[in-house]
Protein backbone atom coordinates (compact mmCIF):
# COMPACT_ATOMS: atom_id res chain seq x y z
CA UNK A 1 0.00 0.00 0.00
CA UNK A 2 1.47 3.39 -0.93
CA UNK A 3 2.43 5.57 2.02
CA UNK A 4 -0.25 8.09 1.16
CA UNK A 5 -2.93 5.39 1.39
CA UNK A 6 -2.26 4.15 4.93
CA UNK A 7 -1.67 7.69 6.13
CA UNK A 8 -4.91 8.82 4.52
CA UNK A 9 -6.70 5.91 6.22
CA UNK A 10 -5.38 7.06 9.62
CA UNK A 11 -6.39 10.66 8.88
CA UNK A 12 -9.88 9.55 7.86
CA UNK A 13 -10.41 7.07 10.69
CA UNK A 14 -9.04 9.05 13.64
CA UNK A 15 -11.83 11.69 13.69
CA UNK A 16 -14.34 8.81 13.83
CA UNK A 17 -12.58 7.13 16.75
CA UNK A 18 -13.04 8.06 20.38
CA UNK A 19 -13.14 6.77 23.93
CA UNK A 20 -12.75 2.95 24.02
CA UNK A 21 -11.47 2.61 20.45
CA UNK A 22 -8.02 1.18 19.79
CA UNK A 23 -5.19 1.87 17.33
CA UNK A 24 -2.57 -0.87 17.09
CA UNK A 25 0.82 -0.58 15.40
CA UNK A 26 1.97 -4.14 14.97
CA UNK A 27 4.69 -6.37 13.58
CA UNK A 28 4.34 -8.24 10.30
CA UNK A 29 3.14 -11.54 11.84
CA UNK A 30 0.26 -9.99 13.79
CA UNK A 31 -2.77 -12.05 12.77
CA UNK A 32 -5.64 -10.66 10.75
CA UNK A 33 -8.79 -10.70 12.88
CA UNK A 34 -12.22 -11.85 11.72
CA UNK A 35 -14.19 -9.47 13.92
CA UNK A 36 -16.11 -6.92 11.83
CA UNK A 37 -15.07 -4.13 14.23
CA UNK A 38 -11.40 -4.49 13.31
CA UNK A 39 -9.93 -2.74 10.27
CA UNK A 40 -6.47 -4.05 9.32
CA UNK A 41 -4.24 -1.98 7.04
CA UNK A 42 -0.94 -3.28 5.64
CA UNK A 43 1.20 -0.13 5.68
CA UNK A 44 4.29 -1.57 4.01
CA UNK A 45 6.26 0.85 6.21
CA UNK A 46 8.73 0.57 9.08
CA UNK A 47 7.30 0.53 12.59
CA UNK A 48 9.03 3.76 13.76
CA UNK A 49 7.65 5.62 10.73
CA UNK A 50 4.09 4.43 11.35
CA UNK A 51 4.36 5.04 15.09
CA UNK A 52 5.68 8.57 14.61
CA UNK A 53 2.89 9.43 12.15
CA UNK A 54 0.16 8.05 14.42
CA UNK A 55 1.58 9.84 17.46
CA UNK A 56 1.57 13.16 15.58
CA UNK A 57 -2.05 12.57 14.57
CA UNK A 58 -3.05 11.70 18.14
CA UNK A 59 -1.34 14.78 19.59
CA UNK A 60 -3.16 16.94 17.02
CA UNK A 61 -6.53 15.37 17.87
CA UNK A 62 -8.44 17.44 20.44
CA UNK A 63 -10.91 14.67 21.25
CA UNK A 64 -8.72 11.69 22.16
CA UNK A 65 -5.59 10.87 24.13
CA UNK A 66 -3.80 7.52 24.06
CA UNK A 67 -3.28 5.03 26.85
CA UNK A 68 -0.17 3.18 25.68
CA UNK A 69 0.42 -0.55 26.12
CA UNK A 70 3.46 -2.67 25.29
CA UNK A 71 4.09 -6.38 25.65
CA UNK A 72 5.71 -7.56 28.90
CA UNK A 73 7.57 -10.22 26.92
CA UNK A 74 9.67 -7.49 25.28
CA UNK A 75 11.71 -6.99 28.47
CA UNK A 76 13.02 -10.54 28.07
CA UNK A 77 13.84 -10.36 24.37
CA UNK A 78 17.50 -10.28 23.34
CA UNK A 79 19.41 -10.05 20.09
CA UNK A 80 20.25 -13.74 20.44
CA UNK A 81 16.52 -14.53 20.32
CA UNK A 82 15.68 -11.97 17.61
CA UNK A 83 18.74 -10.38 15.97
CA UNK A 84 18.41 -6.59 15.86
CA UNK A 85 15.61 -6.34 18.39
CA UNK A 86 17.63 -4.17 20.79
CA UNK A 87 18.20 -1.49 18.14
CA UNK A 88 14.59 -1.74 16.95
CA UNK A 89 13.29 -1.32 20.49
CA UNK A 90 15.52 1.72 21.07
CA UNK A 91 14.04 3.35 17.96
CA UNK A 92 10.50 2.66 19.16
CA UNK A 93 11.28 3.92 22.67
CA UNK A 94 12.73 7.12 21.20
CA UNK A 95 9.55 7.74 19.19
CA UNK A 96 7.36 7.03 22.23
CA UNK A 97 9.39 9.45 24.33
CA UNK A 98 8.63 10.02 28.02
CA UNK A 99 4.93 9.14 27.97
CA UNK A 100 3.67 6.52 30.39
CA UNK A 101 3.67 2.99 28.96
CA UNK A 102 1.60 0.22 30.53
CA UNK A 103 3.29 -3.15 30.30
CA UNK A 104 1.06 -6.23 30.08
CA UNK A 105 1.30 -9.75 28.72
CA UNK A 106 0.70 -10.08 24.98
CA UNK A 107 -2.32 -12.35 25.41
CA UNK A 108 -3.85 -9.82 27.82
CA UNK A 109 -3.69 -7.17 25.09
CA UNK A 110 -5.47 -9.57 22.73
CA UNK A 111 -8.19 -10.07 25.32
CA UNK A 112 -8.68 -6.32 25.83
CA UNK A 113 -8.71 -5.66 22.10
CA UNK A 114 -11.09 -8.52 21.32
CA UNK A 115 -13.48 -7.42 24.04
CA UNK A 116 -13.45 -3.86 22.72
CA UNK A 117 -13.86 -4.97 19.09
CA UNK A 118 -17.20 -6.55 19.91
CA UNK A 119 -18.65 -3.06 20.34
CA UNK A 120 -15.98 -0.53 19.38
CA UNK A 121 -13.72 -0.06 16.35
CA UNK A 122 -10.10 -1.15 16.30
CA UNK A 123 -7.62 0.12 13.68
CA UNK A 124 -4.68 -2.25 13.14
CA UNK A 125 -1.68 -0.89 11.23
CA UNK A 126 0.64 -3.70 10.15
CA UNK A 127 4.27 -2.70 9.67
CA UNK A 128 7.29 -4.38 8.11
CA UNK A 129 8.77 -5.15 11.56
CA UNK A 130 10.03 -8.71 11.86
CA UNK A 131 10.61 -8.54 15.62
CA UNK A 132 8.13 -10.20 17.98
CA UNK A 133 6.54 -8.35 20.90
CA UNK A 134 7.49 -4.90 19.58
CA UNK A 135 3.93 -3.79 18.84
CA UNK A 136 2.48 -0.61 20.34
CA UNK A 137 -1.17 -0.57 21.39
CA UNK A 138 -3.10 2.66 21.88
CA UNK A 139 -6.36 2.49 23.80
CA UNK A 140 -8.05 5.80 23.13
CA UNK A 141 -9.49 7.84 25.96
CA UNK A 142 -11.42 11.11 25.96
CA UNK A 143 -9.04 14.08 25.90
CA UNK A 144 -11.48 16.61 27.32
CA UNK A 145 -13.06 14.53 30.08
CA UNK A 146 -11.28 12.72 32.92
CA UNK A 147 -12.15 9.94 35.34
CA UNK A 148 -12.06 12.52 38.12
CA UNK A 149 -14.63 14.70 36.36
CA UNK A 150 -16.82 11.68 35.69
CA UNK A 151 -16.66 10.67 39.36
CA UNK A 152 -17.55 14.23 40.44
CA UNK A 153 -20.49 14.25 38.03
CA UNK A 154 -21.76 10.91 39.34
CA UNK A 155 -21.51 12.16 42.93
CA UNK A 156 -23.65 15.17 42.04
CA UNK A 157 -26.20 12.92 40.38
CA UNK A 158 -26.32 10.50 43.33
CA UNK A 159 -25.62 12.51 46.51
Amino acid sequence: MPAESWQRTVEQQLPLLGHRNWVLIVDKAFPDQTNAGILTVNTGAAMPEVLEFVQRQLVASPHVKPIVYRDAELAYMTDSLSPGITAAEKEIATVLGPQKVNVILHDTVFGKMSAAAGTFSVLVLKTESLHPYTSVFFELDCAYWSNEKETALRRKMNP
